[in-house]
């Protein structure tokens, strides 16, 4: 299989630059700003979406060859490209999937292989220019490898020989191997396209069934290990049954430590009117953009029945969970080069940590308790302020109020905040996300509350709208919570996001969150550095119950020089402790935890062994930490007051 080459490469192609082949009469690669390999490991990177279902939205039919209309009609392809460039895509795929030899035989296009898959090369590097990375698109060739003789796979070996040569020739920055459900059909596509173009990247993506399996009963994790054996650069899966499919694929095939990426597709089409329509939504690609990147999935796109639309959330998933900030650089004012370097302010020095309030002065000194109250879904704030009350009296020190947890329609925080501090006496620390509002009304908001009083914050990207009770709501993510912790500390100095002065400083003390449990832990700890460099005074950790986890944290936490307020919430049920592990994102609760809150059935039994758990943990920690952040179960404040009866109270 690989007569005519010299040390196993094509004799006539010369290395240039890392990771880029060209031939020695080519001109020179289009300057991009790093190697395609350098910046998938960066992480957060956006793909295009689909070129077939954008092209059937513009009038060609199923039944044409999407791929020869890169020749008949190329001002369709250069649309196509140029919204997914605008939509925010770093990377256009080739109008080239159906561009082998098979698929384009059934259509009488055998013999223009070469042509169609430079033209396809041509538009998106034509609209792509020079920002823009170019991925040659290659996909199976339709056949069931089972059935065929080592004749066949053979002239199959040429044929993805053949179309990745014409892909290389043309220019692209990397060959992305798509959609591949047949084992035995990639690991022939891969050796095909690495004799092809010597060491030019390669990805390769597959396609689960419903039950997790390729064609030949594979799962995930077996079919990462042989990818990566056969020398794939980056792995990953597209296609399927949509995001939810693609992320539990995606996230079990990081064993072999290449980089791993996702493409879903909008879901099972249905026939709609007489068109076909996919029914995933561009903001539920969104959601799961976000956890795909927080798992540690280095890049997103889309797949059959994505659009523009699609890659526009995706962008702004990337841009909320990879650091990115809305905020220009102005005279004296913030500056964010790199989405995670340290920030300079021009303005009035800051008020100390210890000079902020009750907290800020106890902060480090005393052990702090925290309990959270969330404001009502009505109007009525009797009921959270009872249980204030009932905090206050047992001894606790703060009253967290989230903002809109799980995207749940409720009052604003503010109000409850402003209501706990004027009655009570007792200081409330008010969560702010930016989910809900743009970078304006953010300033807005927190120029408020700091009017009113309202001046110790807990500093979260916030849950997407699509979890909560009105899914079609939109989400605004202008910044994420790095962003903000900028702003604020902007803010603090007396200085806006534009760099204009205020004329006096604000004096917001500002606490962030971390996930002990986060699937991709040293992204995780990697913010988490981000946002005390951004401004974070305090870290409140997400419930933890594996103490291994809680450990690992508060070690690779201390030389941040940070105190550390621990997340705890009791178990309520055996119920409950499955729907924690299962479903929400960055919580895991042991087998034995599951087991010892099985094993407690019901009511007061199940609820007395989850405060027991949780005194546990703090009773591990408790020389390590601030504090505790209790988070007690369907507004069951006494549950708080057990936990730290006691121990430290």
């Amino acid at each position: 299989m690989h007569g005519g080459l010299v040390d196993g490469r094509r004799p006539c192609l010369t290395l240039v630059g890392a990771g880029r082949i060209f031939a020695p009469d080519m001109p020179s690669p289009p300057a991009r700003s790093l190697p395609f390999l350098e910046r998938l490991k960066r992480s957060g990177m956006v793909f295009d979406g689909a070129m077939g279902t954008s092209l059937y939205e513009r009038g060609v039919l199923y039944s044409s060859c999407f791929d020869e209309v890169s020749v008949s009609r190329p001002e369709l392809v250069r649309s196509v490209h140029q919204a997914y460039v605008t939509a925010g895509a770093e990377l256009l795929s080739t109008n080239s999937f159906g561009a082998n030899r098979y698929r384009l035989k059934a259509h009488g296009l055998a013999d223009q292989v070469v042509a169609i898959n430079q033209a396809a090369v041509r538009l998106a590097r034509e609209v792509g220019g020079e920002r823009i990375y170019v991925g040659g698109s290659v996909g199976p060739t339709g056949l069931l490898l089972k059935t065929l003789g080592e004749a066949e796979r053979s002239a199959i070996f040429s044929a993805f020989r053949e179309q990745c040569a014409a892909l290389c020739d043309a220019g692209v920055d990397v060959i992305l191997l798509e959609t591949f459900r047949q084992p035995e059909e990639i690991r022939i596509a891969l050796e095909a396209a690495r004799d092809a173009v010597g060491w030019l990247p390669i990805v390769a993506s597959v396609s689960f069934d419903p039950f997790g399996t390729t064609a030949d009963g594979s799962g995930p994790e077996q079919v990462a290990s042989e990818l990566a054996g056969w020398g794939a650069d980056a792995i990953g899966v597209n296609c399927a049954d949509g995001p939810a499919g693609v992320y539990e694929m995606a996230t079990r095939m990081f064993g072999p430590g290449l980089p791993v990426v996702a493409q879903p597709n909008a879901g099972l089409p249905q026939r709609v009117e007489g068109r076909f329509a996919y029914m995933a939504t561009p903001e539920y690609f969104q959601l799961y953009a976000r956890r795909l990147f927080k798992a540690g999935v280095k890049a997103v796109g889309g797949c059959c029945g994505t659009t523009a639309e699609h890659v526009k959330k995706i962008a702004a998933a990337a841009r909320m969970v990879g650091g990115a900030s809305a905020l220009s650089e102005s005279g004296g004012g913030m500056r964010d080069e790199d989405g995670e370097g340290a920030i300079s302010f021009a303005g009035i020095a800051p008020t100390p940590t210890c000079d902020k309030g009750p907290i800020g002065a106890r902060l480090g000194k005393h052990f702090l308790v925290s309990v959270e109250v969330n404001p009502p879904p009505g109007l009525s704030l009797q009921k959270a302020l009872e249980g204030a009350a009932l905090l206050k009296a047992g001894g606790v020190d703060m009253i967290n109020v989230a903002d809109g947890a799980r995207a749940s329609v409720r009052m604003g925080n503010l109000a409850l905040c402003l209501r706990i501090q004027e009655k009570l006496g007792l200081p409330a620390l008010m969560h702010v996300t930016t989910r809900d509002r743009n970078l304006l009304g953010l300033v807005a908001h927190l120029l408020s509350a700091h009017e009113l009083d309202v001046r110790n914050l807990v500093v979260i990207t916030g849950d997407p709208p699509k979890m909560g009770d009105l899914p079609d709501a939109t989400p605004v993510y202008d910044l994420d919570s790095v962003g903000l912790l900028r702003l604020i500390s902007g803010l603090n100095r007396g200085i806006d996001p534009g760099g204009k002065p205020l004329g006096a400083a604000t004096s917001f003390l500002c606490a962030t969150g971390a996930e002990p449990a986060a699937v991709d832990y040293e992204r995780e700890l990697s913010r988490l550095r981000a946002k005390v460099d951004a401004g974070a005074e305090l870290v409140m950790t997400q419930p933890v119950y594996d103490a291994a986890l809680l450990d690992r944290m508060l070690a690779d936490v201390a030389p941040l020089g940070v105190p550390v307020l621990v997340g705890l919430l009791p178990l309520a049920s055996h119920k409950n402790a499955e729907f924690l592990h299962n479903e929400v994102p960055g919580m895991r609760v042991p087998d034995e935890i599951r087991e010892r809150m099985r094993k407690a059935g019901a009511g007061d039994a199940a609820r007395s062994e989850g405060v027991q758990i949780a005194r546990e943990m703090l009773e591990r920690v408790k020389e390590r930490v601030a504090g505790a952040y209790i988070m007690p179960p369907f507004g069951r404040y006494q549950l708080a007051l057990d936990v730290v009866q006691g121990i430290v109270r």
